[in-house]
């Protein structure tokens, strides 16, 4: 966007998280060092640890960047002396969400703007077709493939890293010279030799919010390039200095979290819709999915204290009009109140166009976003009352100019800065995803066939 050239809107009305170079939380910042005693010394700590943070992780960029551009120059090849021609991310949850829909939300555009270095691909369910699937889409000889996870030993990840280094091996190919790793300096694969090179996230980072650093730079800048990176952190960046703003009405952040805790806790609606009149954006629910509900799907306060209100909302949606033709149904006529955040750009990415019956597929989409605000809003009064719509149904709508590589960062950060207002103001840690550890460790026992009760009778019958 930025979005300082954008607008939220919200119709009914109901009345920094990163760094110029990549993403930290202040939440989990403040205990990496003893707290000093007086302000002056607290406001010194914390300029440290800022200069820290951000010399390590545009250190990090730039190395990220460096090893791009060898293999675009040919400096890096493989077995062979060829140059790379697709690259694989490997990852889970936070580790392919997020850099998943951004490739996806860019492909295109960078086909048209002559930026496209790449082609990508992903593995991320340790479901076999999956994986099996994506080899066998690729040219392996001509394949590099990024093994991401900060601790380096989620067992997903790494069991489909085996899957992929079997099938190169049986390939008569060196899985050293075809793979590289995303991870923190702490990890088991920092400092493995089977790996062309090693990329270091910090470990305060989450996953869901580590798009913006070498999880999602290693992969955005191999099939872009560097500087499409730069500039997806360059519009995440201006949409940062407007979530500093302490003018509610200047701040689209604030506001939008703000909106959102009415609906949540004032209305008592339980979930949101997210729909981006824009197949570019086919991906970004999901990754927003994960980001909102790991955040925020929490019912004790970051003291451990239980909560007596209620807190993240669900979240779900699909890109416009095909969601028109799928779940709208429920959304203008269902029991239960939806609100609604529509996405929505004037342009479109590519340019091409036709213009049927005085207006062109473009203007045909955005004539869907209006229409389905004001129909959502305003309902339509019938005697028959299968075609009655009462109406009153909240939205927000994000305009844009065009969907481009700083718009998309500025979109991003607009999102995440949303989820950690909305987790300041329930009194969230937005930073932990406890919730996902349990199945983790229950999993391990069932593959290590230490199973009682219930959980025997579910691995037996999966015949485990």
């Amino acid at each position: 966007m930025a979005l300082s050239d954008h607008k939220i809107v919200a119709f009914p009305s109901p009345a920094s998280h990163k760094l110029e170079a990549g993403g930290t939380c202040p939440m989990e910042i403040k205990h990496m060092h003893p707290v000093p005693q007086s302000a002056d010394e607290r406001t010194a700590a914390l300029k440290d640890i800022r200069r820290t943070c951000i010399a390590l992780i545009v250190a990090q960029q730039k190395k990220a960047a460096d090893f791009a551009n060898r293999v675009h120059a040919g400096e890096i090849t493989n077995e062979a002396g060829e140059k790379f021609t697709t690259v694989v991310q490997i990852g889970i949850g936070g580790s392919d969400l997020g850099p998943r829909a951004l490739y996806i939300a860019l492909e295109n555009w960078a086909k048209a703007n002559n930026t496209f270095k790449m082609e990508a691909k992903f593995i991320s369910n340790v479901d076999p077709d999956d994986a099996a699937a994506v080899l066998a889409s690729v040219d392996l000889a001509h394949s590099l493939f990024i093994v991401v996870s900060k601790s380096g030993t989620t067992l997903e990840t790494l069991t489909n890293e085996a899957f992929v280094k079997d099938a190169l091996t049986k390939a008569g190919l060196n899985p050293s010279r075809h793979m590289l790793a995303v991870t923190s300096e702490t990890s088991p694969l920092a400092k493995s030799d089977e790996y062309l090179t090693a990329i270091f996230m910090d470990d305060y980072i989450g996953g869901r919010y580590s798009s913006v650093s070498g999880v999602g730079g290693a992969i955005l800048s191999l099939a872009f390039g560097p500087e499409v990176f730069a500039d997806i952190l360059d519009g995440a960046a201006e949409e940062d200095k407007l979530a500093t703003n302490k003018n509610i009405l200047e701040n689209p952040d604030m506001l939008d979290a703000l909106i959102g805790v009415y609906e949540r806790n004032v209305q008592g609606y339980p979930s949101t819709a997210v729909l981006p009149y824009s197949q570019a954006l086919s991906r970004f629910p999901a990754h927003l999915q994960q980001c909102d509900m790991e955040s925020n799907g929490k019912s004790v306060n970051r003291f451990g204290e239980p909560v007596d209100y209620v807190t993240g909302p669900v979240i779900f949606g699909e890109p416009g009009t095909n969601g028109q033709h799928s779940f709208y149904q429920l959304l203008h006529q269902g029991t239960n109140i939806v609100p609604l955040q529509f996405i929505g750009f004037k342009k479109s990415q590519l340019g091409v166009d036709v213009d049927i019956e005085n207006s062109t597929s473009q203007q045909k989409l955005c004539a869907n976003v209006a229409a389905q605000i004001v129909a959502f809003a305003c309902g339509k009064e019938d005697e028959n009352l299968n075609k009655n719509f009462k109406g009153g149904r909240p939205s927000s709508i994000i305009v844009g100019e065009e969907l481009t590589p700083k718009s998309l960062g500025a979109l991003l950060a607009h999102f995440e800065n949303k989820i950690m207002f909305q987790g300041f103001v329930w009194n969230l840690n937005s930073f932990d995803q406890e919730g996902v550890q349990l199945g983790k460790v229950l999993a391990k026992r069932v593959l290590a066939h230490d199973t009682d009760g219930a959980l025997k009778v579910y691995s037996d019958l999966l015949d485990i």
